[in-house]
């Protein structure tokens, strides 16, 4: 549906003229998406700063720069997905204009229904259009979010606030379900509900503990599924999560002792849990992902497999929990990030003789306030976050420890203080610098190898170990050899337990020593 009705009034501004409006839309440049994307932004803040356009009229301008600025979004939006290739300057600049536009566009729809429910002039020619404007406005608020947990960012309060007053407003006209295009194109159709849930479903699947590739195959997925999702007034089977409307707080999990109010909407994954497992087994079959499912991008099976994994985990009924309990501490960490500045740190605490040694300078000071034994949290001091990602290895050291261990980053969050909070796995029980190599015929101990971190003092029960290794060092046909200080052992591969961007972390059985 596009919106064309015949101006009246016309307040002082460039866009109060139709044609002037399309002619300043196809002069956006077409070969700079940026440019054109700033543009639009630029135009609709204008518009949402100006109060004397009628209803009408401001929804045509709304749409018309809308429908503009999607080819060029379409372009950048898979170019951020690239961003740790790019300059940091660069990919900064990417979600600013990104998030800036799609904030601009929903403050936009968002004031149309505002002007709606005031009575303003042309109200009642516009009624048809609330569906659209309804699911439009819900659907920016769900890439606002997204785009905010790209970022690890803390997520305004706003956002909450404004979709719970938005879904409201469907459910007291009365076309909350109605499923209408809200967008021309195959993937358009969907209903005020339908944008609601998918945003809460998103923000219920641990996003924070997502890499960016990873979050943009969830929020796909959520997509996807979107008309699967369950809502009511009550809690029960299916519907494990709650949201108040009129809070303007995140959704959370249903608890004990959590009554049911006017505001409370109850829901969840309702059929799609079997659904996730489905997809699952059906990308196994086909060795491929369905053509029906668009992901906005290539990913390879097993990455997409590791998402529907997630998100079976935390919409199931009992979500992961820690495995070990948290003590609550303020002491400073060392942190080098990456396994090539990681190695020689380690390598050179375990030779030292004494604690008179230097730390690489790629080392990083970190407050943990929390730590187990098997992690612990730390907020990352402001101007030197940029680099922090899920999935990242880290050597950590505390300031009262003199040894070190090796981490990868969980979840990254940004707390009310604009302080950036990371959750850190500890990987093993210690970490032995070894050599490991690939095992020749004559299983010779005497092959240099590379440097390799032991995560176990001994086999466990199965007599197995873990390492971890340069990324690409793990075979599973292939056996390798492993040297401790002076003696030597021969290694069957078992499992590959996680592939970094730059390590294997993978598990061993010991067959013999050499």
């Amino acid at each position: 549906m596009v919106f064309n009705w015949l101006t009246g009034g016309r307040p002082d501004h460039p866009l109060a003229d139709m044609k002037r409006a399309r002619e300043l839309v196809t002069a956006l440049p077409q070969h700079d998406s940026v440019r054109a994307l700033e543009d639009v932004a630029a135009w609709l803040e204008s518009l949402n700063s100006e109060a004397g356009f009628k209803l009408r009229n401001r929804l045509e301008l709304v749409d018309l720069l809308d429908q503009a600025a999607k080819t060029h979004w379409h372009k950048i939006a898979p170019e951020y997905l690239e961003a740790p290739r790019l300059q940091k300057f660069y990919e900064k600049r990417l979600w600013e204009i990104s998030f800036g536009f799609w904030k601009t566009l929903g403050d936009a729809y968002l004031q149309c229904i505002e002007q709606f429910q005031a009575g303003g002039s042309g109200a009642g020619a516009t009624e048809k259009g609330l569906p659209l404007v309804t699911g439009r406005a819900l659907r920016c608020l769900g890439v606002q979010l997204k785009w905010l947990l790209l970022r690890y960012d803390l997520i305004e309060e706003r956002i909450w606030r404004d979709l719970g007053r938005a879904y409201l407003f469907a459910e007291s006209r009365g076309f909350a379900d109605q499923r209408t295009a809200i967008y021309p194109g195959k993937h358009g159709e969907s209903s005020a509900r339908e944008e609601f849930l998918k945003t809460l479903m998103l923000m219920m699947s641990a996003p924070e503990g997502l890499a960016p590739a990873k979050l943009q195959i969830a929020e796909r997925m959520v997509a996807h599924f979107g008309s699967g999702f369950v809502l009511d007034r009550v809690s029960g089977p299916g519907r494990k999560f709650f949201f108040d409307l009129s809070m303007h707080r995140p959704p959370g999990r249903v608890h004990k002792g959590l009554r049911a109010g006017s505001m409370l909407r109850f829901f969840g994954p309702g059929p799609v849990e079997q659904a996730l497992s489905a997809m699952a087994n059906l990308i196994h079959e086909r060795d491929g992902i369905p053509s029906d499912v668009n992901l906005g991008g290539n990913f390879d099976n097993e990455t997409v497999l590791s998402v529907l994994a997630h998100l079976e985990r935390y919409w199931g009924d009992q979500p992961p929990a820690r495995t070990a309990e948290r003590r609550d501490i303020a002491t400073r960490v060392t942190v080098v990030p990456d396994f090539s500045k990681i190695l020689p740190w380690i390598e050179a605490l375990a030779d030292a003789s004494s604690l008179e040694f230097s730390d690489p300078e790629a080392a990083e000071s970190w407050i943990a306030f929390n730590t187990s034994k098997t992690g612990l949290g730390a907020i990352v001091p402001t101007v030197r976050a940029d680099w922090v990602r899920i999935g990242r290895l880290l050597g950590l050291r505390t300031e009262t420890s003199s040894i070190c261990r090796i981490g990868v980053v969980r979840r990254a969050t940004r707390d009310p203080y604009e302080q950036r909070r990371v959750g850190i796995e500890v990987l093993g029980d210690v970490t032995i610098p070894v050599k490991v190599a690939a095992a020749d015929g004559a299983g010779s101990p005497n092959v240099e190898g590379s440097t390799a971190f032991l995560l176990a003092s001994k086999p466990d029960k199965n007599r197995e170990v873990a390492i971890v290794m340069r990324a690409g060092s793990f075979t599973r046909n292939h056996n390798m050899q492993m040297r401790v200080r002076d003696k030597a052992y021969l290694l069957a591969p078992s499992e590959l337990i996680e592939a970094g961007g730059d390590y294997d972390w993978a598990r061993f059985e010991v067959v013999k020593q050499l």
